[in-house]
């Protein structure tokens, strides 16, 4: 893709990723010029990428740096998802420390550089329910944006950690981060293995029933780009549905009984994690469902 004067320019970390690459890909049919920071190729290139390791603070510098890679002009931009993106996988103090380390260099180098919007890829499991060693209920529900956050493993601990992180940079530069507490991330692909799994709702009781197709975030990392004003905060980003074929009202019943406080009425398949200020906020609309 050439340049223009008119054309913005955004930096993704992990576009080699699974999530990564269709941000890269949306972001690339929108007419942006985008630049992957990965220490993996894509193994199919849809943009030029630079080989990073992102927990190191002077590769970081330099390769969202205008001339330290000869990339000749500034990013107006830059969404964050290059992490460890589970836990369990790997030893907890590598998870805490690639993910929090990689956060904190990203945002390190935006604020040296200038660079005055960035997406983090927070997660649902910052509030502790998925990886709970005893699983707990939530406190009210739908979950929005204020619930405690009560994690135990080092993933979802992480998380909280870069958005405290995003916080301190706010503060100190005034620049704009939006950090997407992220559902159950779903390829087109993964759609028939979720329906095909229906009949055991206690599977997904983890992360609530949540998911987002991953072309949806793509397009909600846009918005949160493309949108002044958004200043600091952390936004839920899931689909109004839940992933199962099950009415809300009756999984709440059967799996999340001590669950007393209800701050909506339950009708259909609405989703236990609120995206409302993902729409209210943003103007987001779902486009893509799994039913």
């Amino acid at each position: 893709m050439t340049n223009s004067s008119s054309q913005k320019r955004i930096a993704v970390t992990g576009g080699s990723g699974m999530a990564g690459h269709w941000v890269v890909k949306h972001l690339v049919e929108q007419g942006y010029e985008v630049v992957n920071l990965d220490s993996q190729l894509p193994p199919n290139p849809l943009c030029r990428t630079i080989k990073t390791d992102l927990t190191h603070a002077g590769q970081v510098i330099t390769a969202l740096s205008p001339f330290g890679t000869d990339n000749r002009a500034p990013y107006d931009g830059v969404i964050h998802f290059g992490a460890i993106p589970n836990a369990h996988r790997w030893p907890n103090d590598e998870v805490f420390r690639v993910n929090t380390t990689s956060t904190y260099n990203v945002l390190e180098a935006c604020a040296i550089l200038g660079i005055t919007k960035v997406v983090l890829a927070s997660s649902e499991a910052s509030y502790g329910l998925c990886f709970a060693s005893d699983f707990f209920e939530p406190q009210y529900l739908p979950v929005d944006e204020a619930h405690p956050q009560l994690p135990e493993d080092a993933y979802g601990l992480s998380k909280v950690i870069n958005e405290v992180t995003a916080e301190s940079f706010h503060r100190r530069t005034g620049m704009q981060i939006v950090s997407f507490r992220l559902g159950n991330i779903l390829t087109p692909e993964a759609h028939a293995t979720v329906k095909a799994g229906f009949a055991n709702t206690a599977e997904r009781l983890r992360i609530l029933w949540s998911y987002i197709d991953v072309r949806d975030v793509a397009s909600a990392c846009q918005l949160a780009i493309e949108t002044d004003g958004l200043g600091c905060q952390p936004i839920i980003l899931a689909a109004d549905d839940s992933s199962s074929d099950r009415p809300s009202a009756e999984l709440i019943a059967k799996h999340l009984p001590g669950v007393n406080d209800l701050r909506q009425e339950f009708t259909g398949r609405e989703s236990l994690l609120s995206n409302r200020r993902l729409r209210e906020t943003l103007g987001w609309k779902q486009r893509y469902f799994l039913t």
